[in-house]
């Protein structure tokens, strides 16, 4: 990105909690000599956000980002998804209901602090939409039918029509596939403060429920999703051990 690109103002809020099926206590896995979370802080830091936070329930990683001087908000334990949880940070911290704050999953330790402000950008260049995010195009036909892949399908102004963990656009002709575009959804989010205070009044929507997609619950409500599409995906994040043992080898080498 350019050095005369410009960001909105825009805050970082970082979700974490130590309950993780598939790899126990994962803010806290050490890479590098430090937690997982504050890998992720000290990427975000590099972004152009005025600030960033970690929200957590845990004291344990609150007193990791003590450590290391990352600035930490202890939260309910009872939020059901991370976007309850910020609207919680959005709070605390008595935000504006136009501020934004972009979500940064706590297990993306090598974000490009890049897409992080790009997240924010797209947010603040459409005035009409309470959430962006990010997608890249996709070409392997194994991710394109991969229900771990999550599919977005956008309108002509570049906001979101629907996301599915299904092939969407369906190829109803088996050679279309090969000229259809399909895009690949990144979990980063930019919110607008006065909807997360209304996102944790709304229900959750069928279609979450049956996608577990909770950025359908948004759209079930008639808010509206701009969506960024990237040129090409960032490192992947960190789900299993396989995934932290690779993220250990790629910064051992920078």
């Amino acid at each position: 990105m350019s050095s005369s690109f410009k960001a909105p103002d825009f805050l970082v809020v970082i979700p974490a909690r130590l309950g993780s099926t598939r790899l126990p206590r994962k803010p806290l896995a050490d890479i590098g000599g430090k937690p997982m979370v504050i890998r992720v802080a000290e990427r975000a830091q590099q972004s152009l956000a005025q600030s960033v936070v970690v929200a957590t329930d845990s004291t344990e990683i609150q007193a990791a980002c003590d450590e290391h001087r990352i600035e930490c908000l202890l939260t309910s334990a009872d939020h059901p998804t991370g976007t309850d949880r910020i609207a919680e940070v959005a709070q605390l911290l008595k935000l504006p209901s136009n501020a934004l704050v972009v979500n940064v999953q706590g297990d993306e330790p090598l974000i490009p602090p890049e897409l992080i402000n790009q997240v924010a950008s797209t947010l603040a260049e459409h005035e009409q939409c309470a959430i962006s995010t990010i997608a890249v195009p996709m070409t392997n036909i194994a991710e394109i039918h991969n229900p771990n892949v999550v599919k977005v399908v956008l309108n002509r102004s570049g906001e979101a029509l629907y996301f599915s963990r299904a092939s969407i656009p369906f190829a109803r002709d088996p050679q279309a596939i090969l000229k259809t575009e399909y895009l690949r959804h990144l979990g980063i989010y930019a919110y607008r403060a006065d909807f997360l205070q209304a996102y944790t009044r709304l229900e959750p929507a069928p279609p979450e429920e049956s996608e577990a997609l909770e950025q359908l619950r948004a759209l079930w409500n008639g808010y509206r999703i701009a969506v960024y599409t990237a040129l090409e995906a960032p490192p992947a994040g960190v789900d299993t051990p396989e995934d932290l043992e690779r993220v250990r080898q790629l910064l051992a080498r920078l």
